[in-house]
């Protein structure tokens, strides 16, 4: 594929892009709609404001990319590598994250309503004033997280290990 020719109009949109080399590439602001990029590597590359909404990163290595702000609504990030990972403020809302790596994470005011994340890995996310409502967060690893503010509103935390996470002024009924 060539990507330089699809890197100048960033629109990847529905693209098969299965275990490519992404990593460190310029993509803020690209539409990658529905594109399927299981197993890719995206490692530090640069997703500022893109469109990623049903994209399938499942397996993906997002290990500290830039995703604030992004569109990520109902995509696929099963089993995905999202350590040190910048989420600021993107919207994840009903995106599956069963089993993804968010540790370390800058996850402020991201929106995950009615995200999955069974068995994910937040340990020492700062997931300050996000929304967590109706999400599912069973067997979650969230200990030393920050949830400062956060909607955890019909959340569901069943399993999820919650040591020394501060929870202070968490909306949480």
């Amino acid at each position: 594929m060539d990507l330089k020719k699809i890197q100048n109009i960033h629109q990847y949109k529905e693209c098969e892009l299965v275990g490519t080399d992404l990593s460190e590439t310029n993509l803020n602001g690209a539409d990658l709609r529905n594109a399927n990029l299981h197993s890719a590597d995206l490692s530090c590359a640069y997703l500022f404001q893109a469109f990623l909404t049903q994209a399938n990163l499942s397996g993906a290595n997002l290990s500290g990319s830039d995703l604030g702000n992004a569109d990520i609504r109902m995509a696929d990030l099963r089993e995905a590598d999202l350590r040190g990972a910048d989420m600021s403020e993107a919207d994840l809302s009903e995106a599956n994250l069963n089993g993804a790596d968010l540790s370390y994470g800058d996850l402020r005011w991201v929106d995950l309503y009615r995200a999955q994340l069974r068995d994910a890995n937040l340990s020492y996310a700062d997931l300050t004033a996000a929304d967590l409502s109706d999400a599912d967060l069973t067997g979650a690893n969230l200990k030393h997280a920050d949830l400062t503010r956060a909607d955890l509103r019909g959340a569901n935390l069943t399993d999820a290990n919650l040591t020394d996470t501060n929870l202070t002024d968490a909306i949480k009924y």
